[in-house]
């Protein structure tokens, strides 16, 4: 197949770096070099500041390093300069050098904190989730809605025909569109991350603390994601899965939920008294 030529991939990964904005996927795909597409403001913000701020500096900064050493190897080459310059202070280049670097950090840095700035004001959500890592799958919580579920990755064997692999739960989280979604992250064991590359969101899951953030998904679909730390043998098996959907399919899956993991509560605390009780 003309996609296995060696050549082909090479140029196609060049056409992505140089244009971005084709990857237009809410999960990984093969040979995918940059973000994929934005369904929230803040990740809208973050691809602007790669696209339009880092990528121009970095691209500028490595043309304008290839020049000088292309230009001292000719230029200051032995054969044209038999006796070496003893040189070794310039007070201008000394002050260029120092002033350049400082403005163009400047230059990242602004924009840089007002999107930070952006992401940690968390404005008044809509809906609330508390996710909790475990080892190896993550927890869930609606506290407004008292919902309470687990989710697994599927396995390769179970996947139906669509699903991609690794990246597929059996419980997935609905959030409305358009809607302001705060995320309460903590773990119960090690360390996880919470991590949703469309939405700009990654925060990281501690024992014994709670983190924040949040999300607007401005369109529907279904997003994915992964833990993001090194969290044991199992790290690569922590998918996530949200559905952003409209405000009517969201209250129609709470009505489900609310009946399919009431049962799963019920059970569980009778189990967790009958455990205590015979113990005592």
């Amino acid at each position: 197949m003309v996609y296995k030529n060696p050549m082909y991939r090479l140029g196609i990964n060049i056409l992505f770096i140089f244009y971005p904005t084709f990857l237009l996927a809410e999960q990984p795909k093969e040979w995918q070099l940059s973000f994929s597409k934005a369904a929230s403001k803040s990740m809208n913000d973050i691809v602007w500041l790669h696209d339009y701020i880092l990528l121009p500096v970095i691209a500028a900064i490595t043309v304008f390093v290839l020049f000088l050493v292309i230009y001292s190897c000719i230029r200051f080459r032995a054969s044209r300069n038999p006796t070496a310059s003893t040189t070794t202070h310039n007070t201008m280049i000394e002050i260029i050098w120092t002033l350049v670097p400082c403005i163009i950090l400047i230059i990242i840095a602004v924009p840089s904190f007002k999107i930070l700035y952006s992401q940690d004001k968390i404005p008044p959500a809509d809906v609330t989730i508390k996710a909790v890592g475990y080892q190896w799958y993550w927890g869930y919580e609606y506290p407004d809605e008292k919902i309470i579920f687990e989710s697994y990755m599927v396995s390769e064997e179970d996947l139906k025909p669509g699903q991609p692999r690794l990246l597929t739960v059996d419980n997935e989280l609905f959030v409305p569109v358009n809607k302001v979604v705060k995320v309460m992250i903590t773990a119960n064991d090690v360390l996880h991350a919470w991590a949703l590359p469309s939405f700009g969101v990654k925060r990281d899951a501690v024992p014994g603390r709670i983190n924040e953030t949040w999300f607007r998904a401005d369109r529907t679909g279904t997003f994915y994601g992964q833990c993001s730390e090194l969290c044991g043998i199992k790290h690569a098996f922590m998918p996530i899965t949200v559905n952003v959907v409209s405000q009517d399919e969201y209250e129609k899956w709470l009505l489900d939920a609310k009946q399919k993991f009431a049962k799963k509560e019920r059970s569980n605390i009778k189990l967790v008294k009958r455990i205590i009780q015979e113990k005592n």
